[in-house]
């Protein structure tokens, strides 16, 4: 039974893509950062992996639910900065981030379940009842459609028509900067973000 464990937790591993980790990854985080860090990273490889076999809309609701239990707070305390990406990986070993950092673990771990990150954008929104900016993981579900956003501050994925609160400012991802226009069109204004190729840099380092 001890083989059989082994063996199909080794499977995990080895066959999971990013943000993925390895037992040596486990050992090092609990002696640097501790016990309950090391617990929330695997509960994240473990909880995840056992979405693989759901349909798409289930994942993304399990997704965001899941990952929003984790704790909410702003750059300027945790980094000392106003505008820092944290990685999955970063973010899963402090255990608490800001919008931004939801918005990149989210993206990642739905293209770690088979979606398409042609599909994924990174997106600024003017949140109108608190009057500032925040950021949130638009899914482009149907093309021409408006998309379904996954925020930390709501555990419910409603189309972008249906957030009142929100006003969408720019779409990020691996192909461009983009605004949308009146018919869900999205349209480049610019070939790229220093802040996500910068985070993509990290990624591949940390791979």
């Amino acid at each position: 039974m001890k083989a059989l464990i082994y063996f199909i937790f080794t499977a995990i591993l080895l066959a999971s893509p990013y943000p993925n980790f390895t037992k040596k990854d486990f050992i090092f985080i609990e002696k640097t950062s501790g016990e309950i860090s090391k617990n929330r990273v695997m509960d994240y490889q473990y909880t995840i992996e056992s979405y693989k076999k759901d349909s798409k809309d289930t994942k993304l609701k399990k997704v965001n639910l899941y990952l929003n239990q984790l704790l909410p707070q702003y750059d300027d305390i945790t980094q000392n900065t106003e505008d820092y990406w944290a990685s999955p990986k970063e973010f899963l070993i402090k255990g608490y981030g800001d919008c931004e950092d939801y918005v990149i673990i989210k993206y990642f771990t739905l293209i770690k379940l088979g979606f398409s990150k042609d599909k994924l954008f990174f997106t600024t929104v003017y949140e109108q009842y608190t009057n500032s900016y925040h950021m949130v993981l638009s899914y482009f579900k149907i093309k021409g459609q408006a998309p379904l956003i996954l925020d930390n501050l709501s555990f419910r994925i409603l189309n972008l028509n249906k957030r009142n609160d929100l006003k969408a400012d720019t779409f990020i991802n691996h192909t461009g900067v983009y605004k949308i226009d009146k018919n869900n069109k999205l349209n480049k204004i610019q070939d790229s973000s220093k802040l996500f190729q910068d985070l993509m840099k990290k990624r591949k380092k940390e791979n």
